[in-house]
C-alpha cells in the first residue's frame, strides 16, 4: 500500500520535480490502475500481475514457488504430492490461506506416513499414549486411518514429544503452525498475508517434510 507521501518520496530521492501526485492518484484509481483503501493506494490485482510478468517476482516468491516446486521428486508418497500441488497453486495464486492450511495438511500427512512407516516407531508411539494420556491406555494404532478417527492432531503432537520420537524444535514448529492454521482456517478478521505463507512454507518443508525421513 502506498500514499500520496511515499510517492513524493520516491520522486524526492531520484531527485525528481514532484508532477502533483495528489492530483493523479484519482485519476488512476479511475482507470482502475489503483485502488483506494484506508489509509491509501494499492495497484490493481492485474496491473500488479503484469508487473510481474514484465518485471519478475519478489525473490522470496522465486525460492519459495522453487522449494515447492522441487519437492515431489523428494516426496514419495501420493496424497502428500496431492497437497503438495494444491499448496503451489495457492501459493502462486496469492490464497495465502489456503497455502497455509494445505502446507499444513502436506506436513501432517508426512509425520503420520513417516510414524507408520517403521515398527518400531509406531510401537513407541503407541507407548506414549498411555503415557500422555493415561484415559486412552489400551489404544493401539496400526493405520493412517486410524489415527485420523481416534487422535486429534494436537494429541498426536503431545504423544511424539512424550515417546521422545521427534525432538523438542520440531515439536515446538509442529505447534506453531498447527495454532497458525487453526487461526487462519476459520472466519476472522484476521489478515493473513505473503510473509506468514512463506514463514509456515520453509519451516514446515525444510524442518519436517525434509527432515523426518
Amino acid at each position: 500500500m502506498v500514499d500520496n507521501a511515499a510517492i513524493r518520496g520516491c520522486f524526492s530521492e531520484l531527485h525528481l520535480v514532484d508532477p502533483n501526485v495528489a492530483k493523479y492518484l484519482p485519476r488512476m484509481v479511475g482507470y482502475r490502475d489503483f485502488m483506494k483503501v484506508k489509509g491509501g493506494y494499492r495497484l490493481e490485482r492485474a496491473v500488479r500481475i503484469e508487473f510481474d510478468r514484465l518485471y519478475g517476482l519478489h525473490h522470496s516468491v522465486v525460492q519459495v514457488s522453487k522449494l515447492l516446486a522441487e519437492l515431489p521428486s523428494k516426496v514419495p508418497n501420493v496424497a502428500e504430492r496431492v497437497f503438495l500441488d494444491e499448496a503451489l497453486k495457492c501459493y502462486r495464486n496469492e490464497a495465502y490461506r489456503s497455502c497455509i492450511v494445505m502446507v499444513w495438511n502436506l506436513a501432517y500427512s508426512h509425520v503420520l506416513d513417516w510414524l507408520l512407516a517403521d515398527q518400531s516407531r509406531l510401537e513407541r508411539f503407541n507407548a506414549g499414549i498411555a503415557k500422555r494420556y493415561p484415559k486412552r491406555a489400551g489404544l493401539a494404532i496400526a493405520s493412517y486411518d486410524q489415527v485420523l478417527d481416534e487422535l486429534k492432531e494436537s494429541e498426536v503432537i503431545e504423544i511424539c514429544n512424550s515417546a521422545s520420537l521427534i525432538n523438542s524444535n520440531v515439536i515446538k514448529i509442529l505447534k506453531e503452525k498447527l495454532s497458525r492454521r487453526n487461526i487462519v482456517a476459520h472466519p476472522a478478521s484476521v489478515v493473513v498475508v505473503q510473509h506468514q505463507a512463506d514463514d509456515a512454507i520453509t519451516d514446515l518443508v525444510n524442518n519436517v517434510v525434509l527432515a523426518l525421513t
